[in-house]
Order: C-alpha cells, then sequence, then structure tokens
C-alpha cells in the first residue's frame, strides 16, 4: 500500500508494519477533541514555531492513523515502534497537517512555478498565507 502524498497521506511504520495515515475531517474532529484547548491553526503554529510537544505529535499520529482506517488508540502506541523513532514521528506528524492544508499547485509536491518547494514537506519551512480569511501552509 503506498501513501499518496496528493491525497494527503502518509506512511507511518508501526513494529515494522507499513500504515497509511491520513487526517479526514473526521481524524482532524478527533485531533481537535485530544488537544482539548486550542485550535488546529495554533497546533499548526507550534510546529511552524519547532514548539510542539510530544503530546501534539502523538494526537497527529493518532488522528491520522485513525484517518487511514487503523482501529488502534493513543495507548496503543505506547509499546509500539514507530519506525525511525520519535524524530520520524515529529516528521510525519508535520507532514501530516502541511498535506491536510496544502492545495494543489501551491506547494503540492511535483508542481512547479511560484509557491511549489519540490523540498519536501517540511513544514518548519512552510508558511501560512491568509486568504479569504482561510489559513493554508505553502512552501517558501
Amino acid at each position: 500500500m503506498m501513501a499518496n502524498p496528493y491525497a494527503g497521506e502518509v506512511a507511518i511504520w508501526l513494529d515494522g508494519q507499513r500504515h497509511v495515515a491520513k487526517l479526514t475531517l473526521g481524524a482532524l474532529a478527533e485531533l481537535e477533541a485530544a488537544l482539548e484547548a486550542g485550535s488546529l491553526m495554533e497546533l499548526v503554529e507550534r510546529f511552524e514555531a519547532r514548539r510542539f510537544t510530544t503530546r501534539d505529535v502523538l494526537a497527529l499520529i493518532v488522528a491520522g492513523l485513525r484517518g487511514g482506517g487503523w482501529q488502534g488508540s493513543a495507548d496503543d502506541l505506547r509499546t509500539v515502534e514507530i519506525g525511525g523513532g520519535p524524530v520520524e514521528a515529529a516528521r510525519a506528524a508535520a507532514e501530516l497537517l502541511a498535506r491536510a492544508f496544502a492545495l494543489p499547485g501551491e506547494g503540492w509536491p511535483g508542481s512547479t512555478g511560484p509557491g511549489s518547494c519540490g523540498r519536501g514537506w517540511g513544514i518548519w519551512r512552510c508558511r501560512r498565507i491568509s486568504s479569504g480569511g482561510l489559513a493554508r501552509l505553502n512552501c517558501a
């Protein structure tokens, strides 16, 4: 099963098994509930400023995995080996956020022209752009 970046998918390895994570609308709603305070934009800002917590990373990974069809919970991840360890988990969480809020042709993988980066999805290389009252991420 391949992760499709154009569909907002990110591959995550749990105990050597590949899973596809995706922040669907339902997963985003679960994520908001799990955060218990603040908004998704505040979460994005924490990742942009590299002020995210392990709780942020865990909540994003769980929401993404559940959006991809996984039936587990945060408790299930306490004893699971995440491929690449905590650094890879943080990178995957950042990619989930970036892909959930990216628009095709604007920082989208493989796109060319103004606003495209083609360098990957590291959220800390992205900036938030306001347009019509909505915020989205775009590679700088």
